[in-house]
């Protein structure tokens, strides 16, 4: 059974559809990436389901619940938490300060949430921040902080929206291993992202949207030479182009 199954969901904003009737699963233990160009409703969609959107019509079903418009904190207390594109650490603690507060989420236990955290910190290679305050922190630092925080929830589908926007290639890869390990952990992570040269190695399935519809949905290796996916990443020029060199022998996948 699927961990979370997103069924016809749909956001609107008076006239405007954001996301139209967009459906799929993920299932436990898996990376699946949400993809799509600038403007496509990853953000959106992804605001439906962890709880910060009440959808205007569909469902959302989470470990076998229908969670369709619970708040943020019943999500995460029911293991679904998630990051934010623009980090939003709380500036005048330190890195340890703010993973205990997401350890505290379930744990009420001082000791317990501490050894919690300290796991966590471990995990994420934020053992020489743990003393720093979090406002000084370089934006890769505080990326990884963000998940920190969230893992320190003990979640069972970590949400990650767009965890490398901004980063280094050097930080890419340190995030792309982090999030490798933590699907080894055995929690099941959807990711949101926009580069997507960072997320199809490592991803199990991608979805793709465009224009808050979902065009595209499946193995990496599929969607990839998808011709809606080439035309929303690359444009109609290029998807032309891409279609004359197949018929000549040339594979998109090799490029």
């Amino acid at each position: 059974m699927a961990l979370l199954n997103v069924t016809d969901l749909t956001m609107s904003f008076g006239s405007l559809v954001a996301v139209n009737s967009v459906s799929f699963d993920v299932d436990p233990g898996t990376i699946v990436g949400l993809l799509g160009p600038n403007g496509a409703g990853k953000t959106t969609l992804f605001n439906c389901i962890s709880g910060y959107y009440r959808p205007t019509a569909g469902q959302v079903y989470f470990d076998g619940s229908d969670v369709t418009g619970q708040p943020a904190y019943c999500m995460a207390r029911k293991g679904a938490v998630r990051t934010f594109q623009v980090v939003q650490p709380l500036k005048e603690l330190s890195v340890l300060e703010n993973v205990l507060i997401g350890a505290f989420l379930k744990e009420k236990s001082t000791s317990k949430a501490f050894d919690i955290a300290q796991e966590v910190i471990s995990l994420c290679h934020l053992d020489p921040y743990q003393d720093a305050m979090a406002g000084e922190l370089p934006i890769g630092i505080k990326k990884r902080l963000e998940m920190a925080r969230t893992l320190a929830t003990r979640p069972k589908l970590l949400m990650l929206d767009e965890a490398m926007a901004g980063l280094t290639s050097t930080e890419v890869k340190t995030a792309v291993a982090l999030i490798q390990k933590i699907r080894s952990s055995g929690i099941t992570l959807l990711v949101v992202e926009h580069i997507m040269e960072a997320i199809m190695p490592i991803a199990d399935k991608v979805v793709v949207l465009d224009g808050g519809e979902k065009i595209a949905d499946g193995p990496p290796g599929d969607v990839i030479e998808d011709e809606q996916v080439i035309k929303a990443y690359f444009g109609e020029k290029y998807s032309r182009r891409m279609k004359e060199e197949k018929a000549h022998g040339s594979a998109f996948a090799e490029r």
